[in-house]
């Protein structure tokens, strides 16, 4: 296990934990602030290629929405936080898109191929400042921000709290489980 605590910009103390399994190469990675946070949400729109910078901080229990692009990633079991910005999680989401296109083409499946050249190619438009969307974040943990003025927080609703996927869970081991 390693832990590392730094000040973010704009975002405060925080510990980067970072846990690693020599043996089976498992490994997580999350964002803890030193100050509890409430559950919550923040949007941004991005207007133009200099939005790209904004720096995103994710923990692993945050939904990003692009509803715009109908993209949404969710945590799951294997899910890790970081830090990024707009440009690295359109990337992200683009590698996405590029695996599931790769996977369609070598099935000759006509229409996932087509829908994967028309969401590339709307990203690209996003990255070059030609389509607007709004990037939203999730966050029932509170543990995820967008660091830039004209961001919207809020509280989450009921219903998105009931709704949302929390992420992984560190499982606990006892000695007797270590052998």
């Amino acid at each position: 296990m390693i832990a590392h605590t730094s000040e973010i910009p704009y975002f405060g103390e925080h510990t980067q934990l970072t846990i690693l399994c020599p043996s089976c190469g498992w490994k997580h990675t999350d964002f803890i602030p030193a100050e509890g946070k409430k559950p919550g949400a923040f949007s941004l729109e991005i207007e133009g290629i200099e939005m790209l910078s904004v720096r995103i901080i994710r923990s692993s229990s945050c939904t990003i929405k692009i509803e715009e692009l109908g993209l949404e990633v969710e945590p799951g079991g294997a899910t890790t936080g970081y830090v990024s910005n707009i440009e690295g999680v359109l990337n992200r989401f683009q590698g996405a898109v590029e695996m599931m296109y790769r996977q369609a083409k070598t099935s000759n499946e006509k229409e996932t191929i087509g829908k994967c050249e028309a969401l590339l190619e709307k990203i690209n438009l996003v990255k070059n400042g030609n389509l607007m969307v709004e990037i939203t974040l999730l966050d029932p943990m509170g543990h995820s921000q967008i660091l830039h003025e004209n961001a919207v927080s809020r509280e989450l609703t009921e219903r998105e709290l009931e709704e949302l996927e929390v992420g992984p869970s560190i499982p606990i081991f006892s000695p007797e489980d270590v052998k």
